[in-house]
C-alpha cells in the first residue's frame, strides 16, 4: 500500500532507506535534545558513527520482520520522515518516527504514523516512547495513548556506594532466550522474540534466575541498562546495580524512560547519587505500565 498527498509519496520503507532514514532522525532528535537539555547536561551532539551503526542494525531488522510496519515520507526521492513499528503477539510498537524540521506541521507526522499503526490492526496492546516534543505528545494522545511521564536518571555513579555484587546475576547465555520470552510477557503484556538476536549481537546480557525473583537486562558498553525486566524489585535493583557497577566513574551516564511504576529505579539513583529529571512520555494503549521494567529505545 502507498498513498500519496500532494507531492509526498507515502509508501514501505526499502533497505536502500535506511541511510537517508538515519540521516533525517540523528538531526531531528538532536533540534529536541537541544530544545529540552538541562543546564548540567553537556552540549547535545549529532549522534556518533557507532551509535549510527546500530541504528542501521536495528532499523534493517524491523525491515526484514515487520516490512508492513515500516514507511518512509519520499517526496521526489527525498526523505522528508519515516515510522518504522513492529507488531509482536497481541503488542503493537512504535519504534522509531521522525519528520525533517521543515516538514513538520504539514500533515506528514500522521499520514506516516497512520500507515504504520495499520500494522497493528490485530494487537490488543500498543506501546510507544515519546520525546519531549510537543507536537509529537499531541499527536500520540489524539490517536488514544494514555501518556505516562518519564525520568531520565544522569551523572556519574558514586562509586563508594556500590553494593556487593549479587552471587545470582550472571552473564547470560542463547539457551535463556524461552525465559526472557516468559518475563516479557508476565511484566510487559509481550515477548521480544527475534528482537532478542538483535540485542543480544550489540549489547550485554545479565541474568538472574531465582524461584523467588528472575530478570534479565541488557547492558550498553557505557554500563547503561537499555532494557530491563524483572518479577520482583529485588532481581531488578540486582540486574541494575551490576550493570552500573561497569561504568566508568569518570563519565556520566544517562538511563532514561523511567516511569513513576518503576520507584525503584529511583530509590537507586538516590544510592548512586544521580540527578532525576523529567523527560518524555511513555505512550500505552489498552495496557498497564511494565514494572519492574526499563523499556528499550526501540523494541521498548
Amino acid at each position: 500500500m502507498a498513498t500519496s498527498s500532494d507531492d509526498v509519496l507515502i509508501r514501505p520503507m526499502r533497505a536502500a532507506d535506511v541511510d537517508a532514514a538515519e540521516r533525517l532522525s540523528s538531526q531531528a532528535y538532536l533540534e529536541v535534545d537541544r530544545r529540552s537539555a538541562q543546564r548540567a547536561w553537556p552540549e547535545p551532539a549529532p549522534r556518533s558513527a557507532e551509535r549510527a551503526a546500530d541504528w542501521h542494525i536495528r532499523t534493517e531488522h524491523l525491515i526484514r520482520t515487520d516490512p508492513g510496519g515500516c514507511w518512509v515520507a519520499d517526496r521526489g526521492g527525498e526523505i522528508v520522515g519515516f515510522a518504522t513499528s513492529l507488531a509482536r503477539e497481541l503488542m503493537w510498537i512504535l519504534a522509531s518516527y521522525a519528520v525533517a524540521p521543515d516538514e513538520q506541521g504539514s500533515g506528514i507526522g500522521r499520514a506516516l504514523l497512520d500507515a504504520a499503526r495499520s500494522h497493528g490492526r490485530g494487537c490488543l496492546r500498543a506501546m510507544l516512547n515519546a520525546s519531549p516534543d510537543p507536537r509529537a505528545v499531541r499527536l500520540y494522545r489524539s490517536v488514544g495513548f494514555d501518556l505516562h511521564p518519564q525520568m531520565l536518571l544522569w551523572g556519574s555513579v558514586a562509586r563508594a556506594d556500590l553494593p556487593a555484587p549479587d552471587r545470582h546475576v550472571r552473564e547470560g547465555r542463547a539457551e535463556d532466550v524461552d525465559l526472557l520470552d516468559s518475563l516479557d510477557r508476565r511484566v510487559r503484556g509481550a515477548a521480544h522474540g527475534p528482537d532478542h538476536a538483535v540485542m543480544g549481537s550489540l549489547l550485554r546480557l545479565l541474568v538472574t534466575d531465582r524461584p523467588a525473583a528472575s530478570g534479565y537486562a541488557y547492558v550498553d558498553a557505557s554500563g547503561v541498562p537499555v532494557v530491563l525486566a524483572a518479577t520482583h524489585r529485588k532481581a531488578a535493583r540486582a540486574l541494575m546495580w551490576e550493570a552500573l557497577a561497569s561504568s566508568d566513574p569518570a563519565v556520566p551516564i544517562r538511563v532514561g524512560h523511567v516511569t513513576a511504576a518503576n520507584q525503584w529505579a529511583l530509590d537507586i539513583a538516590v544510592e548512586a547519587r544521580l540527578s532525576i529529571f523529567g523527560h518524555g512520555f511513555l505512550g500505552v494503549r489498552n495496557a498497564r505500565v511494565p514494572a519492574p521494567y526499563l523499556p528499550h529505545p526501540t523494541f521498548l
